[in-house]
């Protein structure tokens, strides 16, 4: 369904700062990356989304579209993040069909609850294949398109870019890791090697004009994750714990998106921006809403929710 576009991004940004550019983005069907993507859609960019369901990522590509007259937004599904070939034929399609890529969001993930003891070994690959190892295979897959556009649009920060920005990438991580999050070992796991990788790729790629940057996202409401990760009565918890005083939306993750992407990123490299509201200087371990150490100490199972493990697998 179409979006206001005060539900996506903020009036701050000047419309066709991103007029001819390209963004690639994995997770593009999901709640929070629709919404970057969105943004940049309107602010004059054209997409390429990534997905495994074909229905679902097309439609949010017809529907993402409509942000912006004469946008094209492109919607591949079937395609395996864990996989570098799959990833490498959607870049190839993105770049055949749009013209290159200038700008990558890695957002794939996947995630459930349960505490080590519960969750088997297959479920905490399943878990670093699709956040990690499908991290670093979209930057493998789309990094010689990024060096490209990087030299197309270098910039030297005294005079404004002539041709606008390209050749940046980010990472959507968390901040789970930060103090360390019961029930959430492999996605803790996945999104501190993620952090990892960025600030590799930053050092590397950084002298051929790449900007490698993670944005991690709070509690953010009416998501997907959110939806399945939490019970009502967890949400009221979690803001609670905000200092801000309020949950987060797909517009704060969006503007921030813009920020790093456009002109305002331009001295921005290696950085890991959170998106929280402070929330996680005030979480500690029971930052999910789940009461602790109780439901460390009893073993059981969590209930009421959509995304768990349901015994040891």
């Amino acid at each position: 369904m179409p979006l206001a576009k005060h539900e996506y991004v903020s009036d701050t940004w000047r419309d066709g700062i991103f007029a001819n550019k390209v963004v690639f983005c994995t997770g593009g069907a999901g709640t929070i990356c629709s919404a970057q993507v969105r943004a940049m859609v309107h602010l004059g960019a054209n997409a390429c989304i990534i997905g495994r369901n074909p229905e679902k990522t097309e439609r949010m590509a017809k529907d993402i579209a409509t942000a912006r007259q004469g946008a094209k937004v492109i919607g591949l599904g079937n395609v395996d993040v864990r996989k570098l070939d799959s990833l490498e034929q959607a870049v190839q399609t993105c770049v055949q069909e749009l013209g290159g890529i200038d700008f990558t969001i890695a957002g794939a993930a996947g995630n459930f609850l349960a505490t080590i003891n519960q969750a088997s070994a297959n479920a905490f690959k399943s878990v670093i294949d699709i956040d990690l190892l499908g991290s670093y295979n979209t930057l493998k897959a789309t990094l010689p398109h990024l060096v490209k556009s990087a030299a197309a649009h270098r910039i030297d920060g005294n005079t404004p870019p002539r041709n606008g920005t390209g050749g940046r990438i980010i990472f959507v991580s968390a901040t789970l890791h930060y103090a360390g999050t019961p029930f959430q070992a492999p996605a803790s796991a996945a999104k501190a090697a993620i952090d990892a990788l960025s600030a590799s790729l930053c050092i590397e790629q950084g002298p051929r004009g790449i900007t490698s940057n993670v944005i991690a996202p709070g509690p953010i409401a009416n998501t997907e994750g959110m939806d399945r990760l939490a019970r009502p009565e967890d949400v009221q918890a979690l803001t609670r714990l905000v200092p801000v005083g309020r949950m987060g939306s797909v517009k704060d993750i969006a503007d921030a998106t813009v920020f790093l992407f456009g002109d305002t990123g331009n001295y921005v490299n290696g950085a890991v921006v959170v998106v929280d509201g402070g929330a996680w200087r005030t979480a500690g371990p029971s930052g999910n809403g789940i009461a602790y150490p109780d439901a460390m100490l009893s073993d059981e199972v969590i209930q009421g929710v959509a995304g768990r493990k349901k015994a040891k697998l």
